[in-house]
């Protein structure tokens, strides 16, 4: 028979039993608006917990652990002597060079970076320990000497400012950006003097441009960010002296070989995010997961619903099926008839059920959201990704499809001769 024929059959029936079939697109459509506004929720959320590690967490964090000498000057006399005894022994237990902090031939370093077509942007780093002047005492801090351009570029640095941007701490010689805990447990606020003494007993006067604010209280707490030409100043130190390099990359999953081959080459510590980070993004992974079966399952709900409705709409029209084939509808075209059926309906619930997650999506991104540890975030996290629509329109059709499919091809093999003998 003809399509056309068979769908206007389809239409017919619906019709008929109007009320059982908008039930049925009304599951599907809550079903397809609720996994939107809960996977894009759910993955803004992880998005914002994932940027709170990662935007403070390079692909590949180049840098010289300090150690000491794997073998001592007196072991060494020691084995020249054949393990006699050796007369006075006055070399023992050499500690650290302070030059070791330091990446070696780092200016080299940077520069080999730059030309890996695999590398997406470096950022040089200095860090040093250094203590605030707060009235009569001293507060422990951490100076984090960066370039704040390529900071922002590669960690997305602005997100984190309170009262400045990344061009005014850029342009400040003597600026420093105080984490927010530390700044109130300071007393200082924008444009205060703050007196900072290295380990070497030096004293520098910084002024507070503004502040920093990661949600995290224990970094909050130590740290500050000047510029790199500042924290060399600092610590006496000449502009080739760089405690880390910091590589993205343009492709993350390559992180843990790079990592590997960098230290090899350059003589390095090298720490790829993954084995920073490796708890995290497990936590990270189980969220996402949770999102996806819960979401799943309420597409899944749907579909028995529909299975539900279009098998008892067989029951019920047992007459009209044997009428249909018994006027030369075959067993397909009966099975087709259904199928039609179990479509419509997915596609009128799965179209409302996008409008409707769209709108619910949109709604969670305008409810207000004020956290103290975030003061940058004024509304919940929502991602709009357009995946999140294609995949739920898709699984509506192939669950709507399957669940159509059972009752039409029970349909499809019902015997007119039988039906018509029993009535």
């Amino acid at each position: 028979m003809g399509k056309r024929l068979l769908l206007s059959i389809s239409s017919t029936l619906l019709r008929a039993r109007l009320r059982q079939s908008i039930v049925a697109a009304v599951g599907v459509a809550i079903s397809i608006a609720m996994y939107i506004a809960l996977s894009g929720f759910m993955n803004g959320l992880n998005g914002l917990l994932d940027g709170l590690i990662l935007n403070r967490t390079p692909h590949i964090r180049i840098y010289n652990e300090i150690r000491a000498s794997d073998q001592q000057p007196l072991e060494r006399l020691i084995e020249r002597s054949g393990g006699r005894d050796v007369s006075h022994p006055f070399i023992n237990r050499i500690k650290p060079k302070g030059d070791q902090i330091a990446v070696r031939n780092a200016m080299a370093v940077i520069n080999a970076l730059r030309s890996d077509p695999r590398v997406d942007g470096i950022a040089p780093k200095v860090n040093a320990q250094v203590f605030f002047n707060a009235g009569t005492i001293e507060v422990n801090g951490a100076v984090n000497g960066i370039d704040p351009l390529e900071e922002d570029r590669l960690l997305n640095f602005s997100e984190y400012l309170l009262g400045c941007s990344v061009s005014d701490l850029a342009a400040s010689a003597n600026g420093v950006v105080l984490g927010k805990g530390l700044a109130d447990k300071m007393r200082v606020g924008l444009g205060d003097a703050v007196q900072v003494s290295t380990i070497t007993g030096d004293r520098f006067t910084l002024k507070v441009i503004g502040f920093y604010q990661s949600g995290m209280a224990d970094f909050d707490n130590i740290s500050c960010f000047v510029t790199l030409a500042t924290a060399q100043n600092l610590l006496a130190k000449p502009r080739s002296w760089i405690t880390d390099i910091q590589v993205r990359l343009k492709d993350l999953a390559l992180a843990p070989a790079m990592a590997k081959e960098y230290a090899r080459r350059f003589d390095v510590d090298a720490l790829d995010i993954q084995t920073a980070n490796a708890q995290f993004e497990t936590g990270s992974s189980v969220r996402s997961l949770i999102s996806y079966v819960v979401s799943i399952v309420l597409l899944l709900v749907a579909g028995f619903g529909i299975y539900n409705i279009l098998n008892m709409m067989i029951y019920e029209k047992l007459d009209s099926i044997a009428i249909l084939k018994a006027t030369g509808f075959s067993g397909g075209d009966v099975r087709a008839i259904f199928i039609n059926l179990s479509l419509i309906i997915g596609v009128c619930g799965g179209a409302v059920g996008l409008l409707l997650g769209a709108l619910m999506a949109i709604g969670i991104d305008h409810i207000p959201f004020h956290f103290d540890a975030l003061p940058t975030m004024t509304t919940y996290p929502v991602d709009h990704d357009p995946k999140y629509y294609l995949i739920a329109i898709a699984f509506a059709l192939v669950t709507t499809y399957i669940a159509g499919w059972f009752p039409a091809r029970k349909a499809s093999r019902i015997d007119p001769v039988e039906i018509i003998r029993g009535k």
